[in-house]
């Protein structure tokens, strides 16, 4: 190396040792890692069993209380990919909240706003707001955004159920906020259900209604429903497959801004075609068994496991029975933002063969 390269070659590191010792980075060595030709998500595809979570919120049951301060009694899903992080997904958060018989949980609220899907059971009722959403298997139940919400179980048995939040997200954006309410619940002001007493109607609304643009205002969304939607689907479309969005019976959109929910039923034997889009799932298996291929890996389920499919993964689906397979996204975000794209791929023969090719 000549003298003056070696001059050159000096004050570069100068340069750069200066840089950064004012917390300052060169965008021309990280072009290619900040802007990748296509999303790199760190979060990794993963399934947890539904007789492992089961058996450990249980466990949890016996030896865990809940109280003011502890709140809740929920085992989040930690994807492996994500550091040691409590998340599912960059934006989303999965768990399994486990309430005892005769038991409740702290009423508050907060900023994140959540979801809660019912594996098995009833006998439990969520009051969001004053209005008692009583929970049975398959509803979905909505906490949306800094409403007021607990949990009292007026059964003999323990009920365990899916919790999905936008907490990621939120913590990203430095916008959460938490307030206990002053007693340990609050007061049931309405009559049980109230929200799908006026909002639960198969194509009506309260005549002049408005438009609810934050979130719906219907807080559950019962499976006798969706189950009705589901076979009509199939019946009316034929196919292997039929899906359905949980919308907001005001304006038609997503239940919450930050947050969409989808049911999907696959008939006994049928595939979905490989697809893969922006933004992450979370599946939770409600009733059946198969198999899902994600970036060429195989995992297999049955009913309560719950399995991440990362931002633009290939996904496709395989049904050995009749399968319903509810999902938490984080879409609406990415469309509110004009990020969201998607696409169908090749036969699932083809994928296979891609995937082994790399």
């Amino acid at each position: 190396m000549s003298s003056m390269e070696t001059d050159v070659q000096v004050a570069l590191d100068k340069f750069y040792a200066d840089v950064a010792d004012y917390d300052l980075q060169p965008l021309w060595t990280q072009t290619r890692n900040l802007m990748p030709s296509h999303p790199k998500p760190e979060a990794l595809p993963w399934l947890w069993s539904w007789e492992r979570l089961r058996a450990l919120a249980a466990r949890a049951g016996e030896l865990i209380t809940v109280e003011r301060g502890g709140e809740r009694r929920v085992l989040g899903l930690a994807n492996p990919g994500l550091h040691g992080l409590p998340y599912a997904t960059p934006t989303l958060w999965g768990a399994v909240q486990y309430l005892n018989a005769h038991e409740s949980a702290p009423a508050h609220r907060h900023s994140p706003g959540a979801i809660r899907f019912v594996l098995h059971g009833e006998g439990v009722w969520t009051t969001v707001n004053g209005d008692a959403c009583d929970m049975r298997a398959g509803d979905l139940i909505l906490t949306p955004s800094w409403t007021w919400h607990d949990h009292c179980n007026g059964s003999d048995h323990p009920m365990i159920w899916f919790d999905g939040l936008d907490l990621p997200t939120i913590i990203a954006l430095d916008a959460v906020f938490f307030q206990e309410y002053e007693d340990m619940n609050q007061p049931v002001t309405k009559p049980h259900n109230t929200s799908t007493r006026i909002y639960g109607g198969h194509g009506t609304l309260p005549l002049g209604t408005t438009a609810h643009q934050l979130h719906s205002p219907l807080l559950v969304y019962r499976w006798p429903d969706t189950d009705e939607a589901l076979t009509g689907l199939l019946e009316a479309n034929g196919g292997v497959a039929a899906s359905l969005e949980f919308v907001n019976p005001t304006n038609g959109r997503a239940v919450m801004p930050t947050m969409g929910c989808e049911m999907h039923r696959i008939v006994a034997g049928g595939e979905t075609r490989p697809y893969r889009k922006v933004g992450s799932s979370i599946f939770v298996v409600y009733q059946g068994s198969g198999y899902s291929v994600i970036n060429g890996l195989r995992f297999n389920w049955g009913q309560g496991d719950m399995f991440v499919a990362p931002s633009w993964a290939v996904v496709e689906h395989h049904a050995q029975e009749q399968t319903d397979l509810f999902a938490v996204t984080d879409k609406p975000i990415l469309e509110a933002l004009g990020l969201f794209r998607d696409e169908y791929l090749l036969q699932p023969q083809e994928i296979s063969s891609v995937f082994a090719a790399r």
